[in-house]
């Protein structure tokens, strides 16, 4: 087995035992889940009806993405995604960066994710729900990548299906509408662009399937095509559920709504049926977190393999395969700030720490050799000024707590590079 650029493949501590159809399945469980459910009030609120502009943003920006991550995981076919091209592209800082930006923010997406979890099976116990849950889950990942696939794809099964009750019950329990659709809201450039900032948490967990390089079989042929395919698929469905609840209710009910989809089929005939969109949801929130437990301990597992982490975190379980110190580490951390985060500001702060993150995959991308890659060039080009104009876009708090937490992996960066070399 060979890299795109001729080289042998780097080995490997982790079990190659992902194809193609196992990469799609992560990236559609790591991006049709809650985020569908939860960010559409939010997006609204930013955009009004105008969230289906947000919405192709969001897309796009996603597509120019994936091809750059797609490009650079085919040549670096290793754990750790934007963490491992940021250091082989641009040095150590910059892959740094890229890995502290993705650890942090998708530590907090967990956090998310978990709350969201307990407050629709049981908002009276929200917090202690989310521990639970969040504990269950990692004790699975710890069980080899397998089980965390199995896990994955029933997960994936009932929200899609879910999904699909819902539009039906928007569509045919009420009185769509194309008004609601058109004329757009007088909304500006920037609103779009926040909206666009607030939907790409939805959209984000495709990168899942480059950190996971490690352990996809022929991972030059698996990636580029794993990435694409689940990205489309994902967008053609959030397009579908996007549109059915706009032309159903108003734009103004979706934003002022933290359940607002549920909200719209309670106000059609099937108002029964809104009790499958909050089991949806509870499920979705499920898959999004087992995938993202999965993808923020393989890029911690890099880190801490070169060191940039505590060594102590750079372990393979004997039997399983896994690096579980890892993922006992990123579950601890989730369970911490399930005791005290706010799942809004979670939202905001994880999207610009992920963009950021982004940011350096598309830099990354931008460095390689124009032979054979002219296309993608522009493709990162394109995305690199996208997640730069979108991530400034979002609501002030987040941005400012983004560049905190920035600022202070950055110091981190430099005391530990000190100290080594003391």
């Amino acid at each position: 087995m060979t890299a795109a650029n001729g080289d042998q493949a780097p080995p490997t501590r982790l079990a190659r035992k992902l194809g193609v159809g196992d990469a799609i399945v992560v990236g559609l469980g790591s991006m049709i889940g809650a985020g569908v459910f939860s960010a559409v009030g939010p997006a609204a609120r930013a955009a009004g009806n105008a969230v289906t502009l947000s919405l192709i943003v969001a897309g796009g920006l996603a597509y120019c993405n994936a091809t750059s991550s797609a490009t650079l995981a085919a040549i670096y076919p290793e754990s750790g995604g934007a963490y491992v091209y940021g250091r082989r592209r641009l040095g150590p800082f910059w892959g740094f960066l890229a890995g502290w930006a993705f650890v942090v923010g998708k530590v907090a997406s967990c956090a998310a994710m978990a709350l969201t979890f307990g407050h629709y099976v049981w908002p009276t116990l929200t917090r202690p729900l989310a521990i639970v849950v969040v504990a269950a889950l990692t004790a699975v990942n710890c069980f080899g990548i397998r089980k965390t696939l199995g896990a994955t794809r029933i997960l994936l099964a009932l929200v899609i299906a879910a999904l699909g009750i819902t539009v039906w019950a928007m569509l045919a329990g009420g009185s769509p509408s194309a008004a609601e659709l058109w004329p757009f809201d007088a909304t500006g450039p920037r609103a779009v662009l926040r909206g666009a900032g607030l939907l790409f948490f939805a959209f984000a967990g495709y990168a899942r399937i480059a950190t996971l390089g490690e352990e996809v079989i022929d991972p030059a042929r698996t990636i580029p095509r794993a990435i694409p395919i689940a990205l489309g698929i994902t967008l053609l469905i959030y397009a579908t559920v996007i549109v059915s609840a706009l032309s159903a209710v108003s734009a103004e009910l979706l934003a002022s709504s933290p359940a607002p989809l549920a909200d719209a089929v309670e106000l059609g005939r099937f108002a029964s049926l809104a009790v499958v969109v909050r089991i949806g949801a509870a499920v979705a929130s499920l898959g999004v977190l087992l995938s993202l437990i999965v993808g923020v301990s393989r890029t911690t597992f890099a880190m801490a393999a070169a060191r940039d982490l505590p060594a102590w975190l750079d372990a393979v379980h004997p039997k399983y395969r896994v690096p579980y110190r890892a993922e006992i580490a990123i579950g601890a951390a989730v369970i911490a700030l399930v005791a005290v985060l706010d799942v809004s500001r979670a939202i905001g702060f994880s999207s610009f720490a992920v963009l950021v993150y982004y940011a350096v995959t598309n830099a990354s991308a931008l460095t390689l050799p124009r032979d054979g890659r002219r296309r993608a060039r522009p493709i990162a080009v394109l995305g690199l000024v996208g997640c730069i104009a979108v991530a400034t876009s979002l609501p002030g708090a987040a941005v400012v707590t983004g560049a905190i937490v920035l600022a202070a992996g950055a110091a981190l960066f430099a005391v530990r590079r000190f100290t080594s070399s003391a």
